[in-house]
């Protein structure tokens, strides 16, 4: 080695010489080198030479040995003498760079062997180093090849990750002329390649951002070197779509802007899927009008307005008369074409600014902002009627019908929406009582019903001394196993008087008058007990969903009171089930994420109840630590058949499983439904379909008459 050290001459490449550095060193412990050399005496010593600087050294003594160990082993560099026995290093060379020609070879000969650079040169090899061998030379030669490999595979990278990215990418110069495009822009955009070379990204320009926001963006751009955010562009077939975009600007080594490197992907569906969510919550899905939610933002704000200009406002209740005979005698289906008609009648009987809203069922509320007279209501509230009472033909019934609406007037019946929302209620009652398809104005001296209420607070503050209170059972079925995994506790009331009382009347009395405080937890008390008495009876174990009012959940210790009652119940808290609905989530959404977490600290699982009748933001629903979604009934009893309800459900289904949650539909009773929910992998189901809600003593049937099944079909034959 010293010998060799000693004849320095210089390499035909002129790069200057340099000690390898650290990151020449760490890169030469990772490159493997084919050293290919006839003279045993220099093959030893340059081998020896080698072994100490790069990562793996291949040794062979001539071409042929050479080309089987590169064959074998695909070294990143080789290093080959030019005249050999058996095959020359430049035969080997050929063979090697037909396989791989990206491969840097380096090629170790005399100078007088003019015609072995010339073939050399032929076959594109660049680098040489003249003998005897300078070590330092051939390190930098090698070093320069490792460099080159790994610029390659790196170039190679980005060029995978380029063409295989899912999102777009455009590349443009300074001039923000597009020099290049991936396949995901042209599958997302329809434009190819050819159609945007040399164009600016304008091309894409949906005409919905004005100038002042692209001002802004490439303001921001200049100055910080990058842009974020969403962009509405349109496609090559002229559909709009929107994009989340990113833009970076890249400078050379004089620190100007060289090119710009913008990726998008497509969020089009993602922002339907929003955008529908956000319409659920404030339409009534099946009639398409404002829901409660919206209306009370509308009512709301016209009374800021009338309080502001002195004006008058109205408010109307408007309740279908005997719609529960036209539902029971024909059908849900029939029913909700029916509501979906009068929804549209109604609103072609208001004013532009006007607001007609379904509450649910078969009530519509309207508001009339802006009024002159109390005469104004009166003629919407006669051309409301006579819309009513016009017979509609659906599916072959002619049907016949009327409406009752009762009307309070701001500010003569109440400056508060909740005021007038009480006494438009109270005069549709009356309107009820003078004969129906009538409309009735509010006077102070309609209290009848306000005495029936009075009377029924009354008995319900001794009903549960009384012990009037009972639960029910609705079982749940699970799909995937087909059989009772759970049930929903459900109220009911054994009046003396009044005999079984719907909890659709006294429940709403209950929230109002907080006495569903109590009555609340006298239910948590009950599931608990009753679950405990079922597991020690042998029972399977099932999970006992209770609803929680918006009231008891915002106890301040809400969840302390749940620990105590399982505590002195004994009864396990994972198959506790606490069911609340989206308003109540969603309002002091912060604060219920705490106790929530304080639920789930205990083992309690969570359910979002009527999922899509209220209000959800995605985003508190990712961050709600809760378990179930359960769709509301009126989702379900649209499925299969209307297209509108079909997306609904699927949506909500789809959104559910992305968010890894349980879901359950409720409401199924019929085949259709139940097929068409298993199809999309719905987890359980609860409704007529299976079973009523059933007394503890039926409930316990039920389950006796399942494990009799199942123990049939599980014994030996």
């Amino acid at each position: 080695m010293d010998d060799m050290s000693q004849h320095k001459r210089p390499w035909i490449e002129k790069t200057p010489v340099s000690a390898p550095g650290r990151d020449d060193s760490d890169l030469m412990r990772n490159i493997s080198v084919l050293y290919v050399e006839d003279d045993a005496d220099i093959r030893r010593h340059l081998a020896e030479f080698l072994r100490r600087r790069v990562g793996k050294l291949y040794i062979a003594a001539n071409g042929q040995e050479g080309l089987e160990l590169w064959r074998q082993h695909r070294p990143e560099v080789v290093v080959t003498d030019i005249m050999m026995p058996v095959m020359s290093g430049l035969k080997m060379a050929e063979l090697i760079q037909r396989e791989n020609p990206s491969v840097p070879i380096i090629v170790t000969t005399a100078l007088n062997e003019t015609e072995s650079f010339l073939k050399a040169i032929d076959l594109g090899i660049d680098k040489y180093v003249i003998k005897p061998i300078n070590t330092e030379l051939l390190l930098h030669a090698i070093q320069k090849s490792a460099w080159g490999v790994k610029a390659g595979l790196e170039i190679q990278l980005a060029a995978t990750v380029f063409d295989a990215s899912s999102d777009a990418i455009i590349i443009t110069d300074s001039d923000n002329r597009i020099i290049s495009v991936n396949a995901a822009f042209c599958e997302i955009t329809g434009y190819s390649a050819q159609d945007v070379i040399g164009q600016t990204p304008e091309i894409l320009n949906s005409g919905r951002h004005d100038t002042g926001f692209y001002h802004a963006l490439w303001r921001d751009l200049l100055e910080t070197g990058q842009w974020n955010g969403e962009v509405w562009n349109r496609r090559k077939n002229g559909e709009i779509f929107a994009e989340l975009l990113t833009i970076n600007a890249v400078k050379n080594y004089r620190g100007e802007i060289s090119h710009y490197v913008s990726i998008f992907a497509d969020i089009t569906e993602h922002k339907q899927t929003e955008e529908h969510m956000r319409h659920l919550a404030h339409y009534d899905a099946l009639t398409n009008l404002p829901n409660r939610t919206l209306f009370n933002d509308r009512l709301g704000q016209a009374l800021i307005n009338a309080q502001r200009d002195n004006g008058k406002a109205a408010v109307m209740f408007l309740d279908l008369d005997r719609f529960k005979n036209i539902n029971d005698t024909l059908g849900h289906g029939i029913g909700d074409l029916l509501l979906q008609e009068v929804a549209v009648r109604l609103t072609g009987c208001v004013r532009q600014g006007d607001t007609v809203s379904r509450l649910g069922g078969d009530e519509f509320v309207i508001l009339l902002p802006e009024l002159n007279d109390e005469k104004d209501a009166r003629l919407v509230a006669q051309k409301l009627l006579n819309a009513a009472v016009f017979p509609m033909v659906l599916e072959g019934h002619e049907l016949h019908i009327s409406a009752s609406i009762g009307i309070s007037y701001y500010p003569m019946d109440g400056t508060n929406a909740e005021a007038l929302m009480k006494n438009a209620d109270v005069a549709m009652y009356r309107a009820k009582e003078e004969g129906r398809n009538n409309f009735q104005f509010y006077h102070a001296s309609m209290n009848a019903r306000s005495f029936e209420r009075l009377a029924m607070e009354t008995s319900m503050r001794y009903a549960l001394n009384r012990g009037e209170f009972e639960l029910y059972y609705q079982p749940r079925f699970s799909l995937p196993e087909g059989r009772i995994i759970g049930a929903e506790a459900l109220i009911r009331w054994n009046h003396p008087d009044l005999g079984l009382v719907s909890p659709g009347l006294f429940i709403p009395l209950a929230e109002e008058t907080g006495l569903i405080l109590p009555i609340g937890e006298w239910v948590l008390k009950q599931v608990a007990a009753q679950g405990t008495s079922w597991q020690q009876a042998g029972f399977p174990r099932l999970s006992l969903a209770v609803n929680v009012s918006a009231r008891q959940f915002r106890r301040v210790d809400f969840a302390g009171e749940v620990l105590q009652i399982l505590r002195n119940s004994g009864f396990d808290p994972h198959h506790l089930e606490l069911e609340l609905t989206e308003s109540t989530l969603m309002t002091h959404a912060e604060e219920n994420i705490e106790t929530l977490k304080k639920l789930n600290a205990l083992g309690i699982r969570i359910a979002i109840d009527d999922f899509g009748t209220g209000y959800s933001s995605l985003s508190y629903l990712k961050r709600l630590p809760v378990d179930i979604l359960k769709i509301d009934r009126s989702f379900v009893s649209e499925v299969p058949d209307n297209r509108d309800g079909v997306a609904i459900v699927e949506a909500i289904i789809a959104m559910a499983h992305s968010l890894g949650l349980h879901i359950i539909a409720e409401g199924v009773e019929t085949t259709e439904q139940l097929e068409f929910l298993q199809m999309r992998k719905c987890n359980e189901i609860q409704g007529y379909y299976f079973s009523h809600p059933l007394p503890v003593e039926q409930f316990e049937q039920l389950l006796l008459e399942m494990q009799a099944v199942d123990d049939k079909l599980q014994a030996p034959r």
